[in-house]
């Protein structure tokens, strides 16, 4: 019986492909149709005012923090009161193709890497549960925590955690659900030589 590491990659480039295209409609889904994710960003109280401020300081487009933090020796005044955050100056509203593509293309390589990951742990053949675990337990990886300690860091709230995890655990129930279903039979991969 063949190895788990002897699953050719190109045994499973389909399940890699309708994974990427099934996690790229889910997030759109999520971000455009299903109504979870619209309270987790508001808009900013008087924001045009606020642009307008960034815009005559001439604040390069980049990412800040406020307030100042000062030294070790000398904190800053308002570091312990507050308020704090960070701010995402951007040179132009986003260039929604580029960003799509890029999306599809970065759904693209966890993909890859799931069922790489998968390949081995699973053996061509290998029970659709066994399959479906190790799949999902990869996506998860991903899909789920993937952007958990930026979020800790810069300030993502309890609740946007929560949006994204929900979205998360779908694409990784998507993504273990297809390699489980598409895994390839023993039949398909041709043991290596020796």
């Amino acid at each position: 019986m063949p190895q788990p590491d002897e699953t050719a990659l190109a045994a499973i480039w389909l399940p890699i492909l309708i994974a990427t295209v099934a996690t790229m409609v889910l997030s759109t889904l999520a971000w455009t149709v299903l109504p979870h994710h619209k309270p987790d960003m508001q808009e900013l109280p008087e924001a045009d005012t606020f642009a307008d401020i960034v815009e005559s300081r001439g604040i390069a487009p980049g990412t800040y923090y406020y307030p100042s933090y000062g030294t070790p020796n000398e904190p800053g005044p308002r570091i312990k009161t507050g308020p704090w955050g960070t701010l995402k100056v951007y040179p132009c509203a986003p260039n929604m193709g580029r960003n799509i593509g890029l999306t599809f293309l970065m759904l693209g390589v966890i993909a890859l890497f799931i069922g790489y990951l998968t390949a081995q742990a699973c053996a061509p053949g290998a029970d659709w549960l066994r399959v479906f675990q190790v799949a999902t337990t990869a996506a998860v990886l991903c899909h789920v925590f993937g952007g958990t300690l930026n979020g800790i860091w810069f300030g993502k709230s309890a609740r946007f955690f929560l949006t994204d995890a929900i979205d998360g655990a779908a694409y990784s129930a998507a993504t273990g659900a297809i390699y489980a279903t598409m895994w390839p039979a023993a039949s398909t991969i041709v043991p290596a030589a020796g």
